[in-house]
Parts: C-alpha cells; structure tokens; sequence
C-alpha cells in the first residue's frame, strides 16, 4: 500500500505495517515537550494521576521560554513547578535560565528530534520539527500529561496534502515568505487537520532554518503538521548533535494526497501579512506607506544565527528611524554567542536597536516589547491576530528578518531595496 511520509512514521510508532487517513491510532513518541504556560498545568494533571514516574526521563523536555527571565511572582511561581517537577522525576532535559532557549530552535540545536521521530508538545508550534523528518504536533496540557504517563498519543491519522516549490528564489526572498504566500493562497484553514508536506527543488535549496520557519508556520494554515522528506542537508544537521539511531522516511512515489498545489517561487516576492491574520499576505511592493513603531527580529520562526545574519547585513552602517524600537531576540544562548562572536550584536547595538536574552518576549504578549494602544509593529513573528502584541487596537505585520531590519531604518514597512 503506498504511503506518505507521514504515514509511515505513525505506522512505524503504532506498530503497524500501514495506516490510512481517518484511522484513530495510537503510537509511541520519542519526545513530550512542554513549556512555563503550558507544563504546569500537566505537571498538576500528572501528580493527581498518583502515577510513580514518567514513562522515560530522557524522552520528556521542559522548557521555560514565555516569560524568562521571569517577568514577574507568577511567572517565577510556574517555572518554579516545572524545576521541582524536573527534579523530583529526574527529568533529564529540564532547561535552566543560561541553558534555556526558545523551545523549537532550542531542541534541534541540541539534537533531541531527529528523522523519524514522533514528537508532541504543549505547545501549537511543535510542528516545526517536521523540517527534521519527523512527525510532530502539537497537543493540550491535558494530552501531554498522559504522553508522560503513557509514553503513548492518541490521535487519527491526518490526510496529507502535497505543496511542490519550483524554480529560483528572488533576492531576500526567504522561507518565511514561502510561507505567508502559501497561507495567503489557502488561507488559515486551508490546511485543517492535515499533514502539510513540502517538496521541490525550491525546498531542496533552503536552509534547515528556513525550512523551519516554514514548518513552524504549518499551523497558521490550521495544519495538524508540517513536514519535509530528511536529505543530505537535514542530515548533516542532525549527525553531529546525536548518536542516537534513527530511521528516514520517503513518501512513496505514488502516494495518495488529498490534494496538491505547486508555486513558481520565482514570482514570489519578499511577503508582508497584514492585521489581523497570518493569511492577509501581500507583496512588499503593494505594502503602500505604513509607519511603524516597532521592529522585532526574533522567535521560534525567525530567531536563528541566518536570521541574525541577514538582519545584520541590512542593518550594518545605518541607524534606525527616531521614532522606532528594535528589538532583536537570538533564539537560544548559542545563538547569542555565535552572534557576539560574528560581531552581529555590535551591528545591532550600533543601529539604535536592544538586544534580548533567549525568550519567546513579545511575540504572544508576554514582555519585553508589548504595544501599546495604537501602536505598529514588523515582526518575524508567526501570528498577528488581534491584541497579540499587545493592546487590542495595536497592529502587527509578520514578514523575515530581511524586511523587519529595512523596515526599522526606513520608519515605514519596506525592503530592503528601498535602502
């Protein structure tokens, strides 16, 4: 029976030899993750089970990213829950401030999803290890707390869909902008409860970060996931960062989609979504004069080293407009050192702009750049719905690093060829 990729990571975990779409499963995980909002609410689920240990401490991961450094005695009160949870159960990869960072760039970089894996989070953006090969979702606390129990999820099995990216990418044109065209063409629920898969010589050619900026944002198109067939560039990432086994799946030739689309991605033009959804996508040139007060570069779409860079190749020499803030928030303490070292921070500091320690900080409202009423914000964030920011009247406009760092200097959204 022919297969997808999808499918046969979830037949492998539920030990089957296929599944179809529609089939309720269930299927044994590599990894349960878990965050500052969303862990403590399993870890009080987990504790009234009476349960005597979780099912594997080396395949559960807490992190603490929403509101570190602790912003206030309740955000204190939830990472400390986690940090005696951690300990109590042995838990290995509990990420302490210094060690923590952005939970989907920071479990990559270390190594803890590889291909085939089958990962769950507490957290709607799990779907970004899908770049690795690996079948990830998102699920509630309440889901997570058995995952923990069990070692198991149980979930039906997602039709895919099939998105082929061809040609050659124009100038700034990044993942990020594959993304919001692609949410912009099938809006935020043209993809509900399926397996997005992302194939083509335009994929092939994007960098593992890129590739998860776009799985990332699978959810944004209502996606159950995200997910990109493991080659030689996905590969290399992995290998050095595990000696744990792991097994590659392929979608067979003639698999079955529920449907297929295909992009000319040389017509794609850097994208800006406008408030207040991710699929009000627009192309940078038809953006007209809108003036911002903030510019953030940062998050689990857009805060890795290449984000950094590309942000700093448009910054380096200019200053920022009077009347905006920068924000530029590396996404885990590597990445922070990796940017000192290259001198990226300097270029940062030099334009007018600050320089954050790992956290998810503005992105969901949390701290460290909140708008206030009225305001605009650019930002390689991945949501722009109503009050995200901030205050409700605040406005925000996702787009890559390339044109959040353009639009800071020039005080108004644009490229960087408007420089």
């Amino acid at each position: 029976m022919p297969q997808t990729i999808t499918e046969k990571i979830l037949a492998a975990h539920a030990g089957r030899e296929s599944v179809a779409p529609g089939e309720l499963v269930t299927a044994q995980i590599d990894m349960a993750l878990a965050n500052d909002i969303t862990a403590p609410i399993a870890i009080e689920l987990f504790e009234k089970s009476q349960t005597p240990s979780v099912f594997d401490r080396e395949k559960i991961a807490l992190v603490p990213d929403h509101f570190v450094p602790n912003k206030d005695i309740r955000s204190a009160t939830q990472v400390q829950i986690m940090r005696r949870f951690a300990k109590k159960y042995g838990i290995k990869y509990f990420f302490e401030l210094g060690q923590m960072g952005i939970e989907h760039v920071l479990l990559p970089e270390q190594g803890l999803v590889l291909p085939g894996d089958v990962v769950v989070g507490a957290d709607s953006h799990t779907c970004t290890y899908g770049a690795l090969g690996a079948f990830a979702t998102g699920l509630g606390s309440t889901d997570i707390a058995a995952a923990m129990i069990t070692g198991e999820v149980w979930l039906k099995v997602p039709e895919s869909m099939k998105l082929t990216y061809q040609g050659e990418r124009q100038a700034w044109v990044t993942g990020k902008d594959l993304i919001l065209y692609t949410i912009g063409d099938i809006g935020v629920d043209g993809a509900r409860y399926k397996a997005m898969e992302f194939v083509g010589e335009a994929i092939e050619a994007l960098s593992i970060s890129d590739r998860m900026t776009m799985t990332n944002m699978a959810i944004e198109a209502g996606a159950k996931s995200g997910i990109m067939a493991p080659d030689q560039v996905a590969l290399d990432y992995v290998r050095p960062r595990s000696n744990r086994s792991f097994q590659s799946h392929h979608s067979d030739p003639d698999a079955l989609y529920e449907q297929e689309r295909v992009y000319d991605v040389s017509e794609i033009e850097p994208q800006v979504a406008f408030p207040h959804l991710p699929e009000n996508a627009r192309p940078v040139s038809e953006v007209g004069t809108v003036p911002i007060d903030q510019a953030v570069i940062g998050s689990c779409t857009n805060g890795r080293i290449e984000d950094l860079r590309v942000a700093a190749q448009v910054l380096k020499g200019r200053t920022i407009a009077r009347h905006v803030r920068l924000i530029v928030i590396p996404a885990t303490p590597s990445i922070y050192r990796q940017a000192l070292a290259e001198g990226l921070l300097e270029v940062f500091l030099a334009a007018g702009g600050i320089v954050s320690p790992p956290t998810c900080g503005p992105c969901l409202g949390g701290f460290m750049g909140i708008l206030g009423p009225g305001e605009r914000a650019v930002a390689t964030t991945n949501r722009n719905f109503v009050g995200r920011m901030g205050h409700a009247t605040s406005e925000v406009y996702l787009a890559n690093p390339a044109v959040a760092a353009a639009s800071a200097v020039l005080g108004r959204i644009g490229s960087p060829e408007a420089l």
